[in-house]
C-alpha cells in the first residue's frame, strides 16, 4: 500500500505516519530502484494500534515496549494508569491554586508573589508537579540536525570552489573558456543555495508542530 491509501485506511495523515517511522515504530518496505516506501497490512494493523494508544497519550517509549513484546498490555496500561491519576492529582493542585488566586481582589503586580511561590514550592516538596517537566522537546535536536547536514554539504561546496579557483590562480593559462568557467561554479552555487532553501523548509516544518504531529488524527 502506499502512503495515500494508508492515510486513508488507517486516519493517521502522512506526517504523521512518516513520524512515527522515524520514531522507528514502523518500518515499511522501500522498493528496489525508487526507494518508495511500501507500506503491508502489518504495517497498517500496527499503526492502529499505534494510534490507539496514542489517543490515550501513552508515551512512544512505552508503545515500542508493547509493540517488541517487552511488556504486556496489562503491564503498559498500568504505568499509564499511574503517570494519568498523578497528572490528575497535580491538575487539581493547578485548579485549586487558580481558584484561589481568581479570588484575589487586586491586579497581578498587587500579588503578593513570594507568598504564592513559597506555597507552590511547598506543595512541590510534597510531591506536586505543577509543570509537566517529564516531557521533552525534540524540535531542537532536529532543528540542530538539519543545521549540522546543511553545514556540512555547504563546506563540502565551498571547498570544492575553492579548489577550483586555486587552481585556476595557479595556472591560469589552462583556465577553461568563460562560460565552461560560470557553469562549473554555477554548479555548486546552486548548490548550496538548493541546499539552504531545503534547510529553510525544513526547520519551518519543524518549528509549524512536527513535535506534535502525532496528536493531529
Amino acid at each position: 500500500m502506499k502512503i495515500n491509501e494508508v492515510e486513508a485506511a488507517v486516519g493517521v495523515t502522512k506526517k504523521n505516519i512518516r513520524f512515527y517511522e522515524e520514531e522507528g515504530l514502523i518500518s515499511p518496505h522501500r522498493e528496489p530502484g525508487n526507494g518508495y516506501r511500501n507500506y503491508s497490512e502489518a504495517d497498517v494493523e500496527r499503526l492502529r494500534r499505534i494510534k490507539l494508544l496514542r489517543k490515550l497519550d501513552v508515551p512512544l517509549a512505552e508503545i515500542r515496549q508493547m509493540l517488541e513484546g517487552e511488556c504486556t498490555l496489562a503491564e503498559g496500561m498500568s504505568r499509564q494508569l499511574e503517570r494519568l491519576h498523578t497528572r490528575r492529582t497535580n491538575l487539581d493542585e493547578a485548579v485549586n491554586f487558580c481558584e484561589l488566586l481568581q479570588k484575589e481582589p487586586g491586579s497581578l503586580g498587587e500579588l503578593d508573589v513570594e507568598k504564592t511561590l513559597a506555597r507552590l514550592t511547598a506543595r512541590e516538596e510534597q510531591g506536586v508537579t505543577f509543570v509537566d517537566i517529564e516531557r521533552t522537546d525534540r524540535r531542537a535536536e532536529r532543528i540542530k540536525g538539519a543545521l549540522v547536514g546543511a553545514a556540512l554539504f555547504t563546506a563540502l561546496m565551498v571547498f570544492v570552489m575553492g579548489i577550483m579557483a586555486w587552481a585556476i590562480c595557479t595556472d591560469p593559462q589552462d583556465t577553461p573558456p568563460l562560460p565552461i568557467l560560470i557553469v562549473m561554479f554555477a554548479i555548486p552555487v546552486g548548490c548550496v543555495i538548493g541546499t539552504l532553501k531545503v534547510l529553510i523548509d525544513r526547520i519551518e516544518e519543524i518549528r509549524k508542530g512536527e513535535e506534535d504531529a502525532y496528536r493531529n488524527y
